[in-house]
């Protein structure tokens, strides 16, 4: 099986401008590839997980990933998929966001001896004249036919302001610079982008001619895939310090009995071959898959290590066995009440709930258990001998957990 025809078969591909070029590019190692992530958080998170994995999938086989870093358009804001203007931020910001993604993509592209390149498009937009963007490449797009890309039309009873207007402007200037600089023959991204990149495209051909238009790919990400990436609530970094690696395991050990084999498809790097015979799997055997593609991830991001210590820690957990590894909240002294704290405090202190309102209404409805055992009591208070007698774990529902520790 070519790997084009792998990447198929796992259902990574939704849609691309020349199948046979693609095909030909990527199978034989000559793809010089990009992929874009704006810088608007500190870290990457499972959104971005899909595109990380094709990324390494496809330099396993010889090709050259390019991490675009979107310095400078992270300046202007993506309003794809945005109903409202995304929140300006600083340049100081964009650098250091910037620098924690180089770290933590360093555990999927390997960088080294120029292997894969890390560019930000700072380095060429912010220093760019107005006069001669609106000469050199605003002249080559029509109003009228940018209006019609959905990334637009969504905004437009809200309003879209100038600003973001230029967003695709900028990033087709991106595959051009690309294509000038590093050879960068096909660019990858999900459906949000593809008026994007079809205008990247175009632009080439239109100021470069129809040689250097031909060599110029775009490959749509499945979208299916990208929405697995997403959370249910809150997010899932790939950064230890925002999201534990136990965190991170117990997210995909909770996936959907619907979603669990496209995940593993698409993310992890088993063989078909052995994912195959899984499709037969229903039941508790669906339990298995999920333990199987969140350890398979961890490892990726955290390491093999932290990888079992979650797995560890998770099945620990299901059977009412102290866990070591989970994450953990402290209670001070000043969180005491008449020397003790009761359990809408703790619900509240550990993040399970919002308010002590939502954590009255989680024990009355029977989610909440201490050490497995149910609370119904929205009165239980506990003391600090209490705390401190062997691991208390505080669970609400079947997936929110923390160890509750007592800091004198």
């Amino acid at each position: 099986m070519t790997l084009y025809d792998e990447l198929v078969a796992r259902g990574l591909i939704a849609q691309v401008t020349d199948e046979e070029e693609i095909k030909e590019l990527i199978n034989e190692g000559k793809a010089v590839f990009y992929i874009g992530f704006d810088p608007t958080a500190d870290s990457l998170h499972v959104g971005h997980f899909m595109a990380l994995c094709l990324m390494k999938r496809l330099q396993m086989a010889g090709n050259k990933p390019i991490a675009l870093i979107g310095g400078g358009t992270a300046m202007i804001g993506d309003p794809s998929g945005r109903s409202d203007m995304r929140q300006m931020m600083t340049t100081e910001t964009i650098k250091h966001n910037c620098d924690c993604f180089k770290k933590q993509m360093s555990r999927f592209i390997d960088f080294s001896d120029g292997k894969a390149l890390m560019v930000n498009n700072a380095d060429w937009l912010v220093d760019l004249n107005y006069i001669d963007v609106l000469r050199d490449v605003g002249s080559h797009f029509s109003v009228n036919r940018m209006l019609t890309a959905e990334c637009y039309k969504q905004r437009m009873e809200k309003g879209l302001s100038f600003l973001e207007f230029n967003y695709m402007i900028m990033q087709s200037y991106d595959f051009y610079i690309l294509y000038q600089k590093y050879g960068c023959n096909m660019q990858f991204g999900g459906d949000d982008q593809w008026s994007n990149m079809l205008g990247g495209t175009e632009l080439i051909r239109r100021k470069l001619g129809k040689d250097a238009y031909a060599m110029t790919i775009n490959l749509l990400l499945n979208s299916e895939g990208k929405k697995m990436g997403k959370t249910q609530s809150g997010a899932v970094w790939l950064d230890p310090e925002k999201t534990s690696p136990y965190e991170f395991y117990q997210y995909w050990r909770n996936v959907s009995d619907e979603d669990v084999l496209k995940c593993i498809k698409m993310l992890t790097f088993l063989p078909l071959e052995e994912i195959g015979e899984m499709e037969s799997w229903e039941g508790s055997q669906l339990n298995r898959a999920k333990e199987i593609l969140a350890f398979e991830l961890t490892n990726l991001v955290h390491g093999e290590e932290e990888a079992k210590k979650a797995e560890e820690s998770a099945k620990a957990l299901f059977s009412g066995k102290n866990a070591s590894d989970m994450p953990t909240a402290s209670v001070l002294e000043a969180d005491l009440r008449n020397g003790k704290i009761d359990i809408l405090g703790l619900l509240v202190k550990s993040s399970l709930a919002a308010s002590r309102a939502e954590a009255r209404r989680n024990v009355e409805q029977g989610g909440v258990t201490v050490n497995g055992e149910k609370i119904t009591d929205i009165r239980k208070d506990y003391s600090p001998e209490e705390l401190m007698a062997g691991d208390f774990v505080l669970k609400r529902g079947k997936k929110k957990f923390c160890k509750i520790i007592f800091e004198n």
